[in-house]
């Protein structure tokens, strides 16, 4: 997984390892789409050196977890290797707030 971040005032994309934090403007992307995925006509494209390290499952279960904490009285439910693969997928192809 990676994250695209643009970066306005240089007129800049950016492709980077997986955000641990929120940041306005940045979109997490799976290696597919983050490897695809061209900037805007006339911004430049940055992209992180070599390969983009993939989160491992504990990465994945605490993902799985915020979004079940986000979603209140879901937080208790029992956790599959598949929801949270699926969490997983789903969350990587949306904004981040």
């Amino acid at each position: 997984m990676a994250t695209l971040t643009f970066v306005y005032s240089d007129s800049t994309a950016v492709i980077g390892p997986l955000a641990t934090a929120r940041e306005p403007h940045s979109w997490d992307l799976c290696v597919g789409h983050a490897g695809r995925i061209t900037a805007p006509r006339g911004w430049e494209l940055v992209r992180h050196p070599g390969p983009l390290p993939n989160p491992d499952e504990d990465d994945l279960v605490a993902l799985a977890d915020a979004v079940r904490e986000g979603r209140g009285g879901l937080a208790n439910r029992p956790r599959s290797t598949a929801s949270v693969i699926l969490a997983a997928r789903l969350l990587g192809h949306r904004p981040a707030p």
